[in-house]
């Protein structure tokens, strides 16, 4: 992006990146911010709220521009009656895909700044564009703090940086191609310096990692799909909770906005559903493929699909990570990148050993890596509602990792051991179907 020096088309100075970093920002933060206020505007006109004067609708907008980004809310009320105590809680359920408006935004963003720079100048740019940011939190922090919602003004400024900072990172990436030209160093030429176990180390561990994003996506995946299908199971209970609630054209379109944004945070819990591991749904509950205890559900329609009481055929959905980790197996055992066993069978002349020994501690590498991965999603798809039962939503981080962990482990091992038959049938087949053509 160039400064005109007029409006000839001649080009007048460069932009300095900072500045242009700062404007991608703040276009950013706008944009987004309209999109929050859309709905809030929708409700309004049609006489949603008690209280419509402006400056509560725009603290409310802030508000919830703030919880898209991660920010946590400090809620406070009061109970009915005179002796009533104070109640506080913190609403900290983030809703994952409205936080991808923000992080599409800086996604583009990212690209258009690294279009801007070159290699040894992108966090020029990167900086500007997150100090504007950081300071777009704070203000909207600041401003919409109220006696009855407190925001902590240091994670205003800072938690919506992350999906921000990791939207405009990948966007980065994306346009320049290499982590290598995004960072300014040539990490090929580092890595052909290092000592050979060096390098075989660090293929083995990519690949794992590698194989443990693609077993996490397999189970993902398949986790969605079991959601959808019971959304449509349960289609009559949804519609009826939405006929109940009677809450207009308007305020349905609303409700039903506030669940799609919470669509991936339910693909985690159903995740972990498959697991085995479960979520909660308030404190004290749990729901899981072996039974479902929960206590009073608000009235959102989308919680009327949570499967309830026993089911007899829910541990079926077990074999599900275990699945996806023998699709992981498999895909390492084609990435041709298990060093660790090439390493063993120098150092150790048993064959039998050092294939049950290497693809063992690969299902352990794999599995723990997932593990890991899944209690990330895990946490970010988790939170509070505020106040009440409800202040424990969605699967514990820990037990959601070593469930899948151990799950995908198993099914690593499997798919490793059987990959090299079902490489030989795939060859078998394309040798049929080569003759079969020839003839």
């Amino acid at each position: 992006m160039k400064l005109r020096a007029d409006q000839t088309g001649e080009r007048g100075l460069p932009m300095p990146l900072w500045l242009q970093g700062a404007i991608e920002s703040a276009q950013a933060a706008v944009i987004s911010a309209l999109i929050v206020i859309a709905p809030i505007v929708a409700v309004w006109a049609t006489a949603g709220f008690q209280d419509s004067r402006p400056d509560t609708l725009a603290r409310l907008a802030g508000q919830a521009w703030l919880l898209i980004h991660g920010v946590p809310l400090l809620l406070e009320t009061v109970g009915a009656g005179p002796a009533a105590l104070p109640e506080s809680g913190t609403l900290s359920l983030t809703p994952l895909g409205l936080t991808l408006i923000p992080f599409l935004l800086a996604w583009r963003a990212g690209r258009r700044l690294a279009r801007a720079s070159y290699t040894d100048q992108l966090w020029q740019a990167l900086l500007g564009s997150w100090l504007i940011y950081a300071c777009f939190g704070l203000t909207t922090g600041f401003v919409c703090r109220v006696p009855e919602v407190g925001v902590g003004l240091w994670t205003a400024a800072f938690l919506p940086l992350i999906p921000v900072g990791l939207g405009m990172v990948i966007g980065a990436r994306r346009e320049t191609g290499s982590w290598s030209r995004l960072i300014g160093v040539d990490a090929v030429a580092w890595v052909s310096r290092a000592g050979q176990n060096f390098r075989w180390a660090g293929s083995y561990l990519g690949s794992a990692i590698t194989a443990a994003l693609v077993a996490l996506m397999a189970t993902l995946a398949a986790s969605a799909a079991l959601l959808a299908v019971d959304l449509v199971i349960h289609w009559n209970l949804v519609i009826a909770v939405y006929e109940g609630l009677d809450a207009g054209a308007t305020g349905g379109a609303v409700l039903t906005i506030a669940q799609l944004g919470f669509l991936p945070n339910l693909a985690v819990f159903a995740l972990a559903w498959t697991s085995g591991s479960g979520f909660a749904l308030g404190v004290g509950s749990q729901a899981g493929p072996l039974g479902t205890a929960v206590g009073p559900l608000p009235s959102i329609p989308v919680l009327a699909a949570v499967p309830s009481g026993p089911l007899d055929f829910g541990f079926v959905a077990l074999v599900v990570p275990a699945l996806a980790g023998a699709l992981a197996g498999w895909w390492f055992l084609r990435a041709g990148e298990n060093h660790f066993d090439e390493w063993l069978s120098i150092k150790i002349r048993a064959r039998s050993f050092t294939a049950a020994a290497s693809t063992l501690v690969l299902g352990v590498v794999i599995g723990s890596f997932t593990g890991i991965f899944a209690a990330a999603l895990a946490w970010t798809a988790s939170g509070s509602a505020g106040i009440g039962r409800l202040t424990e939503i969605g699967p514990d981080p820990l037990r959601t990792a070593l469930f899948v962990a151990a799950e995908v482990g198993i099914g690593v091992v499997i798919g490793y051991a059987a990959g090299p038959w079902l490489e030989r049938q795939q060859e078998l087949r394309e040798v049929d179907l080569g003759a079969t053509g020839g003839q």
